[in-house]
């Protein structure tokens, strides 16, 4: 046999081994078999460089180190799932779903919350081209070259029907008996050990140097793809389809029928918990059927679709040394307790947070007692009580500052609200620093470059002390700041100049409104149309705007009354900052009593499109029925495309819609 036929073979074997140990359980050969074999392999492509390809398993020792990790941006987001703690909390979701779907009852797909590393990975041709991680939900960094080390992630599909692009997302974690043997050999060599297995993961995988990775015991667990095509139409028969394509897939993955199908396997799996090889803090439901999850869609950012159930907090007693007071940027105070540092839940624990006064009054916490810690969900350290039979001497409560701990500025409390705030608004420079965060941030003017350590020395420098500063920055001056070469600075003063005429929309979010997310900042940009009616807007103007209650309307009028704040949007104004707003349709509404769906991607945002549908009388729904006028479908529209086609409902891709636009004169 030649040496490429050979090198082929061995190629193919150990392929078949790493997805019978992987992904079947299924030991095939010794490990000392498994290793002659790997070296025989890396002997061959070592002297036939020729024969060596980006799938082969040598390609798992790890290549060269990196100087810094790639920025990679998400095509669909990676979201957060909400948090559940208790039955009510379950019972409430799925009462939720059931509404939502307009059914008695709801089939799920059930699965254990692994505590390791969300990783997403892509494949072109069958070939994995691509792994970053979450990042932000947003961005994440390219681990590409670390998880080609891990034996468990396949370089290349196996099995036939997969499509020529695919992305995948799972769970990359270190199994418990790894961890010990790795922390085992540390101790024996007098090296420092890894603390507990989740932040051992993640430390793993953000080696620059890959052969520290891949002399890391890690593992991976699919539990998710963003693509549809060539895969069944629910969650678990997804699953079943990547686990003959090649991945691992966790064995305790089922779907369960109702509340109580839920209920039933949490109680098992808690059981089970103790004697899993890997950490889970939790488990997770979602609905099975994707075109039930495209029907109920998402909030803010998390599906509705899907909920963590998360286990018990694990607890330890520790010493309470102090209670410190941190502003938030809304102004918010919040008493943090200073601990003796404790170990729970696998991590050292040295602070903790105590939420707001009436917390503390009501735990009877006070410095110098004894408390019990817990991780609420095995992730946010809590103090839950004091032991009070242990005082041995009487401690003074703790007393809520009358000034800001920052500025100065008095603090206040408003009636019925647990939270005591700071009232030194932009000129506080805890609220500065976060506010200026906030204002760049991707859904505000996205200005690319202004992270939080430049801001940090933006202000702490008195380059800048309110967002209106940012657009009087000059490249010089930015160019001797710490980490900052004139090339850096060129880029950042210009991605400020191209924030200076952000949609209204977008600018009321940037303002840091308390209360006042992405979506009602749109609500109030199409009601009113222009900054200086909302400046202007009464009580009663502000409530009649869609999703604006009485409480919401308060805040946004407190923050149009506070005289800080005015000064920061007049020069905001002086520095040149304008905002757009979509023109007004005038006349009839031209797709009055028509209701609209949008699916897929558009090369304008969506809540644009949603403007311009809602400015020319249609009514935007989130699902397709047969009472649907017409469906905006974008690149990569999913299910909801496919039941408009069945449903016989009018479907417009993006330059038909544009074309609509232009008659109606909006763009």
């Amino acid at each position: 046999m030649g040496a490429a036929d050979r090198a082929a073979e061995l190629r193919r074997l150990i392929a078949d081994w790493d997805h019978a140990y992987y992904v079947l359980d299924e030991p095939r050969v010794p490990d000392a078999e498994y290793d002659r074999h790997l070296r025989e392999l890396q002997d061959l492509e070592a002297e036939h460089p020729d024969l060596a390809t980006p799938d082969s398993p040598t390609q798992r020792v790890g290549g060269a180190p990196l100087d810094a990790f790639e920025e990679v941006r998400h095509v669909t987001p990676m979201l957060s799932l909400a948090n559940a703690f208790s039955e009510e909390e379950a019972s409430e979701f799925d009462r939720r779903a059931r509404e939502g779907l307009e059914v008695e009852s709801v089939t799920y797909a059930a699965e254990p919350k692994l505590d390791g590393v969300a990783i997403s990975l892509s494949y072109r041709d069958g070939e994995l081209v691509r792994a970053a991680t979450r990042g932000d939900g947003t961005r994440g960094e390219n681990v590409t070259a670390n998880v080609r080390t891990i034996a468990a992630v396949p370089l290349r599909l196996r099995g036939a029907g997969w499509p020529a692009e695919l992305e995948v997302r799972g769970e990359i974690y270190m199994p418990l008996a790894g961890f010990e043997a790795f922390n085992e050999k540390a101790r024996a060599a007098g090296e420092r050990t890894l603390v507990n297995p989740r932040n051992a993961a993640a430390g793993s995988l953000r080696q620059l140097d890959p052969k520290m990775t891949a002399a890391r015991p890690l593992a991976f667990f699919a539990y998710s793809t963003t693509t549809r095509q060539g895969l069944p139409s629910s969650q678990s028969g997804a699953l079943a389809t990547l686990k003959e394509w090649g991945f691992p897939v966790n064995p305790e993955v089922t779907t369960v029928e109702g509340l109580e199908g839920l209920l039933a396997y949490y109680a098992a799996l808690g059981e089970k918990r103790a004697g899993l090889a890997y950490d889970i803090d939790g488990v997770v439901y979602k609905v099975d059927d994707f075109e039930a999850q495209d029907t109920l869609g998402f909030v803010s950012r998390a599906p509705r679709w899907a909920l963590a159930h998360k286990f018990p907090a694990q607890e330890e007693i520790t010493t309470l040394l102090a209670i410190d007071v941190q502003v938030g940027r809304t102004g918010a105070l919040t008493p943090v307790a200073r601990l003796e540092p404790v170990f729970v839940g696998g991590v050292t624990v040295t602070n903790a947070t105590l939420h707001n006064e009436d917390e503390i009054r009501r735990k009877d916490v006070r410095p110098g007692d004894q408390v019990i810690v817990r991780r609420a969900g095995d992730v946010i350290p809590e103090v839950v009580r004091a032991l009070t039979d242990r005082r041995t001497e009487e401690l003074a409560p703790f007393v809520m500052p009358e000034t800001c701990p920052v500025c100065g500025s008095a603090v206040e409390r408003i009636e019925d609200e647990a939270v005591a705030r700071c009232t030194g608004g932009l000129v506080c420079a805890a609220q500065v620093k976060q506010h200026i965060q906030h204002f760049a941030s991707r859904k505000a003017l996205d200005i690319e470059g202004l992270g939080e350590k430049l801001v940090d020395q933006l202000v702490e420098t008195g380059l800048v002390s309110t967002v209106a500063d940012l657009f009087h920055l000059e490249a010089e001056q930015l160019a001797g700041l710490e980490r900052m070469g004139e090339k850096s600075a060129a880029n950042l003063v210009a991605a400020i100049t191209a924030a200076r005429r952000p949609e209204l929309g977008r600018l009321l979010f940037a303002l840091g409104i308390r209360e006042v997310g992405e979506v009602t900042a749109n609500n109030l940009a199409r009601h009113f149309r222009s900054l200086e009616a909302l400046e202007a807007a009464s009580l009663e103007d502000l409530e009649a705007v869609p999703d604006v209650g009485p409480i919401m309307a308060a805040h946004v009028r407190a923050f149009f009354d506070e005289p800080h704040n005015l000064d920061v949007i007049a020069a905001l104004r002086a520095a040149g900052l304008d905002y757009v707003v979509p023109e007004v349709v005038e006349g009839p509404k031209p797709l009055a009593g028509e209701t609209w769906v949008l699916t897929g991607t558009l090369s304008m945002p969506r809540i644009k499109a949603k403007n311009y549908l809602e400015t020319l009388g249609a009514k935007v729904s989130g699902s397709v029925s047969g009472k649907s006028s017409a469906v905006l479908a974008g690149e990569n529209a999913g299910s909801k495309l496919a039941k408009a086609e069945k449903l016989g409902v009018r479907v417009l891709d993006e330059e038909a819609f544009i074309a609509l636009l232009q008659e109606h004169g909006l763009v």
